[in-house]
């Protein structure tokens, strides 16, 4: 079957969920790390904000974790995204994990660091591919992809749609009939569009903070499995409950500058007031940590004597409330 490329309208129709759509196969430029032993599980449960060891309880374990691992400032260093290749408890613990590419040597070097004597073995997994994958409807992925690894939601947010892990090489169109090959500047358009952090850019290490990145609504932080690495601020954050900036969605109306939106820009509301920071972006889409106060102001980027006009949005997944 020929696998053809997608185009940005396609992606639109796509995301609205049309019954019997396509689906589309993002490849992403994320690495992936195996770690593997008896005692992975309790290894990562030290050093990440979730609760790793619900990938190896018996029962109904989740096949992929979202979590952030903080430094001992509790701020974010690397974002990762946890997958449990181990099919029952009687196996040996085989876990996954995703993490920006760019930084691929120094989170082996973060992990290694606190791996000590635990029966744990760390490796890069260059024989496999990762993808993100946007159906029309969950009716048109496989209930059984043999040529997959793992094909699983994405476990930050449904409209995330799933991740496709597969043997570099693997044949898409068998794996997810009738599905088709999209330019990944489109999945980046869309997390923007959803307001979704993703790597480096989007959660500078040693400046992002977890909660201020919507880490809890996106399902990637728990609050009672105890001690972790920079758990004492996140934590007292939360009891709190006073979260004043949080990361959201912006676009900007009028046309850009040739060169962009430099990455971490000042944000202004009209009055001059600091509102926030540009993060990222693709195009007329990004992300920016913004006080919620300044939500529904005008805003705009100061460059070079002008202003560049951009606005806000409160992402339609979040829980009601959650800007306020």
């Amino acid at each position: 079957m020929l696998v053809r490329a997608l185009t940005a309208a396609g992606l639109r129709r796509w995301c609205r969920g049309q019954r019997g759509a396509a689906a589309a196969c993002f490849p992403l430029g994320r690495a992936l790390l195996g770690v593997r032993g008896a005692e992975a599980a309790v290894f990562l449960q030290g050093l990440l904000t979730n609760d790793v060891t619900q990938l190896v309880a018996e029962g109904d374990a989740p096949p992929a974790l979202y979590a952030h691992a903080l430094n001992v400032q509790g701020r974010c260093l690397y974002d990762v995204i946890l997958y449990r290749l181990h099919g029952s408890t009687a196996e040996e613990p085989h876990i996954l994990l995703e993490c920006d590419s760019s930084v691929l040597d120094s989170i082996q070097q973060h992990l290694k660091l606190y791996k000590i004597r635990r029966k744990v073995t760390i490796t890069p997994c260059p024989d496999l591919s990762l993808w993100a994958v946007i159906p029309g409807d969950t009716s048109s992925l496989p209930k059984c992809a043999d040529q997959a690894l793992l094909l699983t939601p994405d476990p930050r947010a449904e409209v995330m749609g799933w991740r496709l892990i597969a043997k570099k090489g693997a044949n898409l169109s068998e794996i997810i009939p009738g599905s088709q090959v999209g330019d990944v500047q489109d999945y980046h358009r869309h997390r923007y569009k959803q307001g979704i952090p993703e790597g480096v850019k989007d959660l500078p290490p040693g400046v992002a903070l977890p909660l201020e990145s919507n880490l809890a609504f996106m399902n990637g932080v728990s609050f009672t499995k105890g001690c972790y690495i920079g758990q004492e601020l996140t934590a007292r954050t939360h009891h709190m409950g006073v979260i004043r900036k949080r990361l959201l969605p912006v676009s900007f109306p009028g046309p850009l500058p040739r060169a962009g939106i430099p990455e971490g820009a000042e944000i202004l509301t009209q009055a001059g007031k600091r509102a926030g920071r540009f993060r990222a972006g693709g195009g007329e889409l990004g992300i920016a940590l913004l006080r919620l106060a300044h939500l529904h102001e005008p805003l705009c980027v100061p460059l070079a004597g002008d202003r560049v006009e951009l606005r806000a949005t409160t992402p339609e997944w979040w829980p009601k409330g959650a800007a306020k």
